[in-house]
C-alpha cells in the first residue's frame, strides 16, 4: 500500500470527524449457539441444545456499526416495525453512538434473521419479514429524513438487501440530491439491474452479483470484469468495486482493472463481510484517499472480519494493527496526543504486545536518561514516555525551567530507537495517563522506591509490575545546568 504513513494518519486523526449516512434495509441478526449431540426422533434433523443467545444489528445497520467501530460518525435510515426487534436494534446501535432515523411502518415487522449454530456450524436460518410494497407515505417519510441530514454527510452508503427500501425511485432521488451537493454515493447492490443505481459514485457488488448484472458466468473472471467495466460509462458511475471472495477485491475503471489479492485468513464466517468492505470504502473516500488505497484498506478489513463468527464489525484498532507490521514510524509520528496514544496502545495490546510506561521532565537529555530508557524498553515490547509540559516543569522545578521546551523535548525523545510513543501531560503527575493506558510495566529511576512511584498501586492492581532502574551516577540535568553556568 502506497503512502502508508498518510493512511495511518487519516485513520487516527481524521476518521473521527467523518460523518457517513447509511440508507437501506436495516435488520436484526439473532444468534442461538449450542451443542449438537443427537438427531431428533421426530425428524432427521440435529437437536441443538442452546447455551447462549446474542443479537446484533444487521444489513444496513451493520454497515453503520462498521463505520462507528472504525471511529467515525454514522447515521442509519431505514424501515422498522415498531416492535420488540426494533427496540433491540435501536439499543444495539445507540450503544455505539449511532444516530438512528427509523421509519416505523404499520403491519410490517422489523426484518429479523435468526441463525442457529451447533458448535461453529450453522444449522438453519429463520427469517421474519414482509416484502410487499409499503404505502407511498412511508417512502415519503424516508426520503424526507434522508434529505434533512444529507448536507452534513461526507459520504452516503445505499445498502440494498432487496427488502423494500431502495426502490428505483428512492435511489434516484438520493443519488441526485447527494451528487448535487458533491457527496459521494456508494451502493451495495442487490438488484441485477444496475440502472437502479445510475449516477452513483461507485457500485460495489460481489462476483455473483456482477456476473448476474452482466449476464456472464463466474467461471470466467476476466470476462466478468471486462463486462463490468463496460457498464461504467452507460451507468454514469465513476468506478465499480467487486469483491471476489478468496481472490480479493477488484477495482474496475474505464481504463482497466486492478486486483488487491485476498489476505490469507482462516475463514469462519463471511456474514457481513460486504458490509465491512463498503463501510471502509466510504470512510476512505470521505477522507480523500485514492481509490486503490481505499480498495486495499477494504480488502484488509474484510480479511479481519471473516475470521469472526457471525455479523461482527471490524474494529479501528484491528485495522491499525493489521497495518502496523508494515509501518516504520518516523520520529514525528511518535509524538501523540492522549487520544492518539490510547488508539496506539489498543492496537499494540491487540497484537499481544507488552507495554512499558515511564515519565519525567527530560529537560536537557543526558546519558542517565538514555540508560533509563534503554533499560525500560527491555521490560516489554513498546515504551511510552510521558513528559511534563512546560507549565508542569516550571511548577516542579521553578520559573527558570525548563531549559528546553516541551515540543523540542518530545521530538528529541521520539528520535530514540528505544522509544515508541511520547505524550505530554500538563497535570502534576501522569496518573491519568497511567490509568488510561494500563501499562504492563511502570518504570522509574533509582532515586525512587516503589512506595513513592505515582501509579504503582494502580499498575499492580491489574497485575502489572513496577521496576526501579538504577541511576547513572554523575549525570543529572541540574549538574549540566551548573556546568553551563560555570558553577
Amino acid at each position: 500500500m502506497e503512502q502508508l504513513h498518510q493512511v495511518i494518519h487519516e485513520i487516527e486523526h481524521n476518521w473521527a470527524s467523518r460523518r457517513i449516512l447509511v440508507v437501506g434495509d436495516v435488520m436484526l441478526d439473532k444468534y442461538v449457539f449450542g451443542d449438537v449431540a443427537r438427531i431428533s426422533p421426530e425428524a432427521p434433523v440435529p437437536v441443538v441444545r442452546a447455551t447462549h443467545r446474542t443479537e446484533h444489528p444487521g444489513g444496513a445497520a451493520n454497515v453503520a456499526m462498521n463505520i462507528a467501530r472504525l471511529g467515525a460518525l454514522a447515521q442509519v435510515i431505514g424501515f422498522t416495525g415498531g416492535d420488540d426487534s426494533e427496540r433491540l436494534l435501536a439499543a444495539g446501535l445507540e450503544a455505539d453512538a449511532i444516530k438512528i432515523s427509523f421509519v416505523s411502518c404499520d403491519e410490517f415487522p422489523t426484518i429479523t434473521k435468526q441463525r442457529i449454530f451447533g458448535g461453529r456450524q450453522q444449522i438453519v436460518r429463520v427469517d421474519t419479514e414482509r416484502l410487499d410494497a409499503r404505502p407511498a407515505g412511508d417512502y415519503e417519510r424516508l426520503i424526507a429524513a434522508v434529505l434533512e441530514d444529507l448536507p452534513s454527510a461526507h459520504a452516503v452508503v445505499l445498502s440494498d438487501y432487496a427488502k423494500g427500501v431502495l426502490t428505483p425511485k428512492v435511489c434516484a432521488q438520493i443519488i441526485e440530491a447527494a451528487r448535487g451537493l458533491g457527496i459521494p454515493v456508494l451502493v451495495d447492490p442487490k438488484s441485477i439491474d444496475f440502472t437502479h443505481y445510475r449516477g452513483a459514485t461507485a457500485i460495489c457488488p460481489n462476483l455473483g452479483e456482477l456476473a448476474a448484472a452482466t449476464g456472464e458466468s463466474t467461471r470466467d473472471l476476466l470476462r466478468v470484469l471486462d463486462a463490468g467495466r463496460a457498464l461504467i460509462v452507460p451507468l454514469d458511475v465513476d468506478f465499480i468495486v467487486a469483491t471476489l471472495s478468496d481472490k480479493g477485491i477488484a477495482l474496475l475503471q474505464p481504463a482497466g482493472h486492478s486486483i488487491a489479492p485476498a489476505v490469507a485468513r482462516q475463514v469462519f464466517d463471511v456474514s457481513g463481510a460486504g458490509d465491512t468492505v463498503i463501510a471502509t470504502l466510504a470512510l476512505s473516500l470521505a477522507s480523500g484517499l485514492d481509490r486503490m488505497t481505499a480498495v486495499e484498506l477494504a480488502n484488509l478489513a474484510a480479511g479481519i472480519v471473516v475470521a469472526k463468527v457471525g455479523t461482527v464489525p471490524v474494529e479501528k484498532h484491528e485495522l491499525l494493527a493489521a497495518l502496523a507490521p508494515d509501518l516504520a514510524l518516523h520520529a514525528e509520528e511518535k509524538v501523540l496526543t492522549r487520544e492518539e496514544l490510547l488508539t496506539r496502545v489498543a492496537l499494540w495490546r491487540a497484537g499481544g504486545q507488552r507495554i512499558v510506561f515511564t515519565n519525567g521532565c527530560f529537560d536537557l537529555l543526558h546519558v542517565g536518561h538514555i540508560a533509563l530508557l534503554e533499560q525500560a524498553h527491555r521490560f516489554g515490547d513498546r515504551l511510552i514516555v510521558a513528559i511534563n509540559s512546560d507549565a508542569s516543569v516550571s511548577a516542579l522545578k521553578g520559573p527558570n525551567r525548563p531549559i528546553v521546551g516541551q515540543r523540542e523535548r518530545a521530538r528529541v525523545l521520539a528520535a530514540l530507537a528505544a522509544v515508541d510513543a511520547v505524550v505530554v501531560f500538563n497535570d502534576a503527575t501522569p496518573l491519568d495517563l497511567i490509568v488510561a493506558s494500563r501499562p504492563n510495566v511502570l518504570v522509574k529511576g533509582g532515586d525512587y522506591v516503589v512506595a513513592t512511584v505515582v501509579g504503582a498501586a494502580e499498575v499492580e492492581s491489574w497485575g502489572g509490575q513496577v521496576k526501579i532502574v538504577p541511576i547513572v551516577e554523575g549525570y543529572s540535568t541540574t549538574q549540566l545546568i551548573h556546568r553551563g553556568a560555570g558553577k
